[in-house]
């Protein structure tokens, strides 16, 4: 009998971004020249660089929140030009944001549900599901609160948490602790490690942080709209 043996399957990547290129309507601008970047499932990857090297604008196009001028973005294998956007950001993709973002009218527990609407989420599950998140991140106490009444690090929590109401496979953090002490950006970069092993959600970070870089499982340096290293 011949010894067949299995050839290593090789994962996929849960995310691509192939030739990105993003120019601004002046034309003047351009943001991306040609930037290719795969990330795996369940990865963590930095995305550093100096002010103005494009990487808010790839992680845009990567979360479908912009639309490149040239080139792809894949997700699962299949080009976001092809799908629903709408349904892309709710479904699968969490963001974090340097400003957090938060509604100041609404309450911590109201903020956490606000992505759920867009997901259809019944009415009558969205207020178990937001404080089992804010609990999750340790904020079930403050769940009453508004914006005005959080510490700076408890904002961001909050904004992580909402970035996970939906489940999404992807999460992606622009400057998520550009805001906080060193303590707090201690504290929130334990949290996005801790939530990545416990839900295998595959994170994607542009930081100018050189202790939240380090914390990555790969850096992918940007200058001048290009990948450098």
């Amino acid at each position: 009998m011949s010894d067949r043996r299995s050839e290593p399957t090789e994962i996929p990547p849960l995310l691509l971004g192939e030739g990105l290129v993003k120019t601004y309507p002046d034309g003047d601008v351009r943001a991306l020249r040609g930037v290719s970047i795969a990330v795996a499932p369940g990865e963590f990857m930095a995305i550093t660089g100096p002010s103005g090297c494009g990487k808010s604008t790839l992680l845009h196009l990567l979360g479908g929140l912009d639309r490149p001028s040239a080139g792809e973005v894949v997700f699962r294998g299949r080009p976001l030009s092809d799908l629903d956007l709408d349904s892309y950001r709710a479904s699968e993709v969490g963001f974090v944001f340097q400003a957090f973002h938060l509604i100041p009218t609404l309450t911590a527990l109201e903020n956490v549900q606000v992505p759920m609407f867009a997901a259809g989420i019944p009415v009558g599950d969205r207020a178990g599901r937001a404080r089992r998140l804010l609990e999750e991140v340790g904020l079930s106490h403050r769940a009453g609160h508004p914006p005005r009444r959080l510490s700076i690090g408890e904002r961001q929590r909050v904004a992580i948490a909402r970035a996970l109401a939906n489940g999404p496979s992807l999460l992606l953090a622009d400057e998520p602790t550009g805001n906080l002490d060193s303590a707090s950006q201690r504290e929130i970069l334990d949290l996005l490690s801790r939530l990545r092993a416990d839900r295998g959600v595959t994170l994607v970070i542009v930081t100018h942080s050189a202790e939240v870089a380090a914390e990555a499982d790969r850096e992918i340096r940007l200058r001048d709209g290009l990948v450098v290293g």
